[in-house]
């Protein structure tokens, strides 16, 4: 199942150390990750990934040891975890609103070291954010947003993205960048139908590029897709590229994506708590505990119960069916896979990490909060 390194390779030689339910991470199983991230492109500093993922100092550690010198966040407590890190290169892949501009310009000022840089798709936003780095005294580095068909942020790359681009290189305060375009409404299976779809954000993107250049402006940075669409951003030079989830993985993107050979490096454990008549089990995985926004069969899967039914859960307990017969007893320890990784790690707030099936630390989840310290 999913391994290349046999199908034992999630067993914890001491479980009985962990308390339950807990986040694991797979220290051996990330650095390989990180290895074929680097090694699937021509450039690694065309590679800017995404931390929301893992949201977690070590492992953005790890990704610097591995020559990955710039990075794109979600939130401002992901920014300064970065900060913290020393990455020399961050993009907040956000467009900051009200007290955030102030915060953004904070995390300029407590981490000099680092090159910070954030969204814009409007000319009010480019505006409030101008005015304040002229108050701070700072000049805020900023990319335009692409709505390339996600329709939740973002300008359409057409004459308006223009204008907005041209209106930002004149306007003192502010240091446009280039064009960022985030592709998540791409995630079919089928990599053709990902490429053709992707083939028309790439058309729009450069044909805006060609017009930013003959308008007499430097040829913009591009900072394009994400796990799904990885593959095909890669394989054109010029483009930087945000993957994230690789370095995790989850069941979800292995199913979906068989071209993309990374391995399942974090995994939920939990114990049975309960028998609950002679088919169902209950454990300790609620809703607190895994992603609970796919419908309640589809959010994990048991790598030692692969044929265990989800009937039911709530905010610390979910019901297994399985079946008659079975062989489980009150605190044995299952390893769950979740579909969805991202939100998952949100949900807890340190992982323990695994080295040679036993638990040998702590990492914490340190930017799963809104706030660190700016």
């Amino acid at each position: 199942m999913i391994s290349e390194s046999g199908e034992s390779w999630h067993l914890i030689g001491n479980a009985d150390q962990i308390d339950s339910p807990a986040l694991i991470f797979y220290q051996d199983r990330i650095i390989e990750n990180i290895k074929r991230l680097t090694a699937s492109i021509n450039e690694v500093s065309r590679l800017r990934p995404h931390v929301k993922t893992h949201k977690n100092s070590e492992i953005t550690s790890l990704m610097l040891d591995a020559g990955i010198t710039k990075f794109k966040c979600a939130t401002i407590a992901e920014a300064e975890m970065l900060g913290m890190c020393k990455a020399p290169d961050v993009l907040l892949a956000y467009q900051p609103v009200g007290p955030k501009v102030e915060r953004f310009i904070g995390l300029m000022k407590a981490f000099p070291n680092t090159a910070f840089s954030c969204l814009v798709d409007n000319e009010v936003s480019l505006k409030a954010i101008a005015q304040s780095a002229r108050a701070a005294g700072v000049i805020i580095s900023i990319f335009v947003d692409l709505n390339v068909g996600m329709n939740r942020t973002g300008i359409r790359p057409d004459e308006k993205a223009l204008n907005l681009y041209q209106l930002a290189s004149a306007e003192p305060g502010v240091n446009i960048i280039g064009l960022h375009a985030y592709d998540g409404h791409i995630h079919d299976a089928s990599l053709s139908i990902r490429q053709e779809k992707a083939a028309l954000v790439i058309n729009a993107i450069v044909k805006l590029q060609q017009a930013i250049v003959s308008s007499g402006l430097p040829s913009p940075v591009v900072v394009a897709g994400g796990t799904p669409t990885y593959p095909i951003y890669a394989a054109i030079d010029g483009f930087e590229c945000s993957p994230g989830t690789f370095v995790l993985w989850d069941k979800g993107y292995h199913d979906a994506f068989a071209e993309q050979e990374y391995l399942t490096a974090a995994l939920v454990l939990t114990r049975v708590i309960s028998l609950t008549d002679e088919r169902l089990i209950t454990v300790d995985l609620g809703h607190k505990s895994v992603a609970a926004e796919n419908e309640v069969a589809n959010r994990v899967f048991f790598l030692n119960a692969a044929s265990a039914r989800v009937i039911g859960q709530s905010e610390e307990h979910l019901v297994l069916d399985v079946g008659k017969n079975h062989n489980f007893n009150i605190g044995d320890v299952l390893y769950g896979l979740p579909i969805h990784i991202c939100p998952t790690v949100a949900l807890y707030g340190e992982a323990q990490v695994i080295d040679n099936q036993k638990k040998t630390g702590e990492w914490k989840i340190i930017s799963r909060e809104r706030k660190i310290k700016i």
